[in-house]
Order: C-alpha cells, then structure tokens, then sequence
C-alpha cells in the first residue's frame, strides 16, 4: 500500500517530483511490486491521477487498486481502469507517531499462498503458513504463526538487526539484510543453516558474525 500523507504538496507536478525521489532511494524494495494507492480524502481529476501512475510505472511498478474517499477520485481510477472499492485485512495504515524503539507492523491472519507476495515497510506478522511459492518482504521482523516453506526477506532496506521467526522454519529462501541462506542440499558449504527434524520447535534466524544463524526458542 502507498498512502499519500496529508500533508503531502498540492500541486501534482510537486507530488510526482516528490514520488519519484522516495521511489528511486528505495527502489530495491519495491522493485517489480504491485500494490493499492491510498488517497484518503484528497481529490484527484483523471489527468492528475494518471500524472501518479506514470510515474509511478517509470520505476516498473503497477498499482492495480485504489482505496480513497474522494468521489472525483474514485470516479477517475474507475476511467483508468482501477478496480473499487478495495478494502483488505492486509492493508493497514502507518500512524504518524510510533513510540521509541517500536515498529509498525502488518498482521495476517490467513496462509499466505502460492504466487502471493506481501512487502510492508515495517514488521509482518503472519497467523497461519507462508507456503511454497509465498513471499514476504519487509523492512523489520518477520514473525510466522506456522510453518515458513517460503521466501522470508527481513531487513529488507538493510537493518542486519531484524530476525525472522517461526514454529517451523523450512524456507526455500530465507534473508537478513544483505545475507542470504538457503537449505543446505542447495548451498552446504557457506551458510550455518538448520537441520530437518522429525518434531520442530521454533526457531529464530539472526545474522551472526556475517552470517545468518538459526536457533531454537527455549
């Protein structure tokens, strides 16, 4: 989701500049990522809406949904093509004051299936698998509620202090900040990476000593 801030600039030629210098400083994030542009109660006429998605499609990004309250809004994404209304337990705004030390976070309360990717600039709690094919992305921890068979990137804008945990941690991929591990029939010879057990317990994946290392929870 990307929510245009009330204080946002008026002016769309200032709003795209803006866009676009947020866009190319994280730009490894959202690369290739469809998402829901949220305009809250600003309005936008047609040209001045599609003026949002071009830019927004110069960085090879789609927004294929469109959550406002504006009918002059609403009434344009519908002529461009934008399904309405979307509303989704996925999405959730950020609030603007986050006490010290705390992270936004985005919970699921459902399995995140194949082809399904879910990137949140923030924490993602997930109650329920992240399944083969499945994909999180997000700048903080990533927390599974079940079995993580998957792709898990925390840190994802480089915070080598994020960990990501599950009650059963079999990822087909798994990445902390710049680290990478896969299981250990792909890669066995670089990365400290856990065994298959006839019972799991959860685990915890931390980077160590340049390293991703994973441990049980006691």
């Amino acid at each position: 989701m990307l929510t245009l801030s009330p204080d946002a600039p008026t002016a769309i030629e200032d709003l795209c500049a803006e866009l676009r210098r947020y866009l190319e400083a994280h730009a490894a994030f959202f690369q290739g990522a469809t998402f829901t542009l949220d305009t809250g109660e600003r309005e936008f006429p047609q040209n001045e809406l599609a003026a949002l998605l071009k830019t927004v499609q110069e960085f090879g990004l789609r927004v294929v949904a469109l959550q406002g309250q504006s009918q002059v809004t609403r009434s344009a994404a519908l002529a461009l093509g934008l399904d309405l209304p979307f509303v989704s337990e996925e999405v959730a705004s950020i609030p603007s004051s986050i006490p010290e030390g705390a992270r936004p976070a985005l919970v699921i309360r459902r399995t995140v299936r194949s082809g399904q990717s879910i990137r949140f600039p923030g924490s993602v709690v997930v109650f329920g698998d992240v399944n083969p094919g499945g994909e999180i992305i997000a700048t903080g921890d990533i927390f599974v509620w079940g079995c993580l068979r998957g792709v898990a990137h925390a840190g994802a804008s480089g915070d080598e202090s994020a960990v990501v945990c599950a009650l059963e941690l079999s990822p087909v991929q798994l990445r902390i900040g710049h680290h990478i591990a896969r299981p250990p029939e792909e890669r066995p010879r670089r990365f400290r990476f856990w065994l298959r057990r006839p019972r799991r317990r959860p685990e915890i994946a931390r980077v160590q000593n340049g390293a991703i290392v994973v441990e049980e929870v006691r």
